[in-house]
């Protein structure tokens, strides 16, 4: 029972809720049934659930049982599709359901026709979603992959198209999209390559060093001389008079330098 309560807590695309003598579960349909686990009530005449429904319709399943299965293929449910659970049960008792993580939305898309165009728009479109989840767009840049953007998911098994703004560095660039279920496990498309013709990025640190000022606007990250993460942003220009004084890396376009701070 810990181990649910863990789940629940970490997962909010599902709600599994008791108060009184109701639970409700919130999800969407993944092809797969649930399976109640149902004591005798206090009174010890009889089992604890009286009723069970499904988008408001009363199921048919056998729920006098000390365990049953909530049937959720009769309702002819597409992937995807949003469910409401109700499980209405007396008071003094409390009915434990086995498996709710098959209502949490899982990554099953596709992603295809990605491109970027001139103006730094990367789109794709997808087939197969099966649950809304968003879509984290991902750069290299310094020799790792960073989160540049989020879009959500529409969730829908048809084909889906999306868009969004990135910002490709001089050269060739790599991106590529993730989704991540409630499993913790990313999955990712295919990568997407650009060249992009902007001219590489220059800096210079003012004297005395109060702020970094580079040749255009360009991603950039901070990092102190013990690798922790000072700032990071999208800017011409970074303040860093307020800086303790001491050695600092900079990652900025596809660079990385060094500097000290006086």
């Amino acid at each position: 029972m810990k181990k649910v309560l863990l789940v629940f807590l970490f997962l909010i695309t599902i709600q599994l809720i008791s108060h009184g003598s109701e639970i409700v579960l919130k999800g969407v349909y993944q092809g797969k049934n649930l399976y109640v686990m149902n004591p005798f009530s206090s009174s010890g005449v009889g089992f604890c659930i009286f009723e069970v429904r499904v988008n408001g319709q009363i199921t048919t399943d056998e729920i006098n049982s000390s365990a049953f299965e909530i049937d959720l293929s009769i309702f002819q449910f597409k992937k995807g599709d949003k469910i409401i659970i109700f499980i209405k049960h007396k008071d003094g008792c409390t009915p434990k359901v086995i498996n709710p993580e098959v209502l949490k939305p899982q990554s099953t898309y596709l992603a295809s026709l990605m491109k970027i165009d001139r103006e730094g728009k990367l789109s794709w479109s997808t087939t197969g979603e099966s649950g809304s989840l968003p879509f984290i767009v991902e750069q290299f840049r310094w020799n790792k992959w960073i989160k540049v953007a989020t879009v959500g998911g529409k969730g829908t098994s048809g084909k889906n198209t999306y868009n969004v703004k990135v910002n490709p560095h001089a050269g060739n660039n790599r991106f590529r999209i993730k989704q991540i279920d409630y499993t913790r496990k990313p999955r990712y498309s295919k990568e997407i390559r650009f060249r992009s013709m902007l001219p590489p990025v220059t800096y210079s640190p003012a004297k005395p060093i109060s702020e970094i000022v580079f040749s255009r606007e360009t991603m950039f990250e901070i990092y102190d001389y013990y690798g922790n993460l000072i700032e990071k942003g999208f800017s011409a220009k970074v303040n860093i008079s307020s800086l303790p004084k001491g050695d600092y890396f900079l990652n900025y376009s596809t660079k990385t330098e060094t500097f000290k701070k006086k």
